[in-house]
């Protein structure tokens, strides 16, 4: 397997039955457990639709929409062995690893809510990240600290 994933082993995935939408499917992929795919999918249709109700906003596709941009990083570190010693070096996040970690990071912040359905839990994520609060955003805001506090090392980046 090489390091980097190439062009042949990405693979495609499909659009979702009810919005057309890749990002979507995406995160039904991620919500299934045991390959229980219709159960995460009535779980995500009918959080986005909760989210969309209590926000008051007539296509649930845009609340997911606005809050998956809240969530998506511009910036990582990734550890780099320089001369001994081990730095943390920023770099810029692009594509479908921008994508894989939003999907990672929302559904990682839903399922550590507690005492409700995950029906629950995805809706009121999406709701806490589409107003840009929430777990995820957390994650999201603590690597861009991370980022900018080694952006010092910035040139042991390697492309």
């Amino acid at each position: 397997m090489p390091r980097h994933k190439t062009k042949s082993l990405v693979r495609d995935i499909q659009p979702d039955r009810l919005y057309n939408s890749v990002p979507v499917q995406r995160l039904i992929n991620r919500v299934m457990l045991d390959g229980k795919k219709q159960l995460a999918e009535r779980l995500v249709y009918g959080g986005m639709q909760k989210a969309a109700d209590k926000l008051k906003v007539q296509n649930p596709l845009d609340v997911f929409e606005q809050a998956f941009s809240n969530v998506k990083p511009h910036l990582e570190t990734r550890s780099r062995r320089v001369g001994g010693a081990n730095y943390q070096i920023p770099f810029e996040v692009k594509g479908q690893r921008q994508n894989h970690l939003t999907t990672m990071w929302f559904v990682e912040a839903a399922r550590n809510r507690k005492g409700m359905s995950m029906e629950d839990r995805i809706a009121l994520e999406l709701v806490d990240a589409y107003n840009g609060v929430g777990e995820a955003v957390k994650k999201k805001e603590d690597t861009h600290k991370m980022a900018e506090a080694n952006r010092a090392f910035a040139h042991f980046a390697r492309y």
